[in-house]
């Protein structure tokens, strides 16, 4: 028997089957007291992602430390509330969002502000720079184009909320927003030159997975663990790749979105899937190389040869870029939900929930060092500096320059 179910705040999802998948999802909305598919989107995002713990996050482990970590600078652009803002290094300047609407240029040498900015809107999507334009999108779906020195340029209005930072390439602002669309806008007017749309799975997270372009191509992970490569100058799509197969009865389940940005390194593109695999794809044909099980939700990094990823449950794993195989794996920071990592020449630093930074070992994982920003969380990435400096910003809206020796 077929039923036609409209859920009228969100006419995406329209289903002609009512599958049982369909209804364990209605039923755990109704338990948890959301009304719509996309409020238990949200519910289930906040469970998954770290707004509310499900677990409590192991304690800190005594170690004998074998570098010194130090804070350079701090400054203070205001709260994230609860998107994900991560600051952009770009010609020896640092610039980073707020929730409320502000723009802060700061001296990368030592936080000294340039100038501040204020949209006037709620800011959703974290700032993208390049091309002489600082770009931010908003939870309206605006998005505004200043100069370097803070003019506005111009704003352009999109389908929806824009969760990711921008992307600058050759004329043209690419950015992402909130129902999966990915829009090229023209660099000097704003106004639209191509939209690449496409259908996600019915329960997806809502996440600030944004995209990555590189030599003409822009690429993105999706629900259902599927990557795209799309051509920069028409949205054309070029090839698709399963990073990851849904598995599972229900739908929270059968969750397997790409929620972290893909890494391009020579001819293949990385990516990783929550409630799925890791995977090497090429990047001419989009044929998966290699695959193998973990799990993430914050993402890679590589560096000479090694993959570094940070485990769904608060692992961080360094594996070989040709095959996967696993060199080291950290264990100690578990439910501490560590970001991306970033490689710093002979170490590795991650963030977490409570505003440590960890400096790992590249070679065996052990901790190398530790230190503290704020009490709050660590943004999922942060920027890299120099080869042993990292800024780091926290959900309080705290912005920090750490250097490690």
């Amino acid at each position: 028997m077929e039923h036609a179910l409209f859920l009228h705040q969100y006419k995406l999802y329209q289903y002609k089957k009512l599958s049982l998948n369909l209804l364990a999802v209605i039923c755990l909305a109704v338990l948890t007291g959301c009304s719509t598919i996309g409020d238990l989107k949200e519910s289930v995002s906040n469970k998954i992602f770290g707004r509310e713990l499900a677990d409590a996050p192991d304690p800190l482990v005594e170690f004998k430390p074998t570098s010194t970590s130090k804070l350079l600078w701090q400054a203070k652009v205001g709260s994230a509330e609860d998107f994900d803002f991560s600051p952009v290094v770009e010609a020896g300047y640092a610039y980073a969002t707020s929730a409320s609407g502000e723009i802060v240029k700061l001296d990368v040498t030592n936080g000294n502000q340039i100038w501040r900015v204020k949209t006037g809107e709620k800011l959703s999507g974290g700032v993208g720079v390049g091309g002489s334009l600082v770009v931010v999108g908003t939870q309206k779906g605006v998005l505004y184009a200043y100069d370097i020195a803070g003019k506005l340029l111009w704003k352009s209005k999109l389908s929806s909320e824009i969760l990711s930072a921008p992307k600058y390439f050759d004329g043209v602002v690419i950015t992402r927003t909130g129902d999966s669309r990915i829009y090229g806008i023209n660099a000097e007017d704003g106004s639209r030159k191509w939209v690449y749309d496409r259908t996600s799975p019915a329960l997806t997270l809502r996440s600030s997975a944004g995209l990555v372009v590189d030599s003409g191509a822009v690429y993105a992970g999706y629900g259902g663990g599927k990557l795209v490569s799309i051509r920069a100058d028409n949205g054309k799509i070029l090839w698709e790749a399963s990073v990851a197969q849904p598995k599972g009865v229900t739908e929270i389940e059968r969750i397997a979105d790409i929620t972290s940005l893909p890494v391009v390194d020579g001819p293949l593109v990385y990516a990783v899937a929550y409630q799925g695999r890791v995977a090497a794809v090429d990047r001419t044909t989009g044929r998966v190389i290699w695959n193998r099980d973990i799990s993430s939700l914050s993402g890679l990094n590589i560096e000479d040869g090694r993959i570094f990823v940070s485990h769904s449950i608060g692992s961080i794993y360094a594996l070989d870029y040709t095959t996967g195989k696993t060199f080291w794996r950290q264990a100690a920071l578990k439910n501490r939900q560590i970001t991306a990592p970033v490689s710093l020449g002979d170490l590795v630093a991650v963030g977490d929930l409570e505003g440590y930074v960890h400096f790992l070992s590249r070679d065996d994982g052990a901790l190398a060092s530790r230190i503290k920003t704020d009490n709050s969380p660590i943004m999922p990435l942060m920027a890299h500096i120099n080869s042993n400096t990292v800024l780091a910003q926290t959900r309080d809206g705290g912005v920090y320059a750490i250097q490690v020796k």
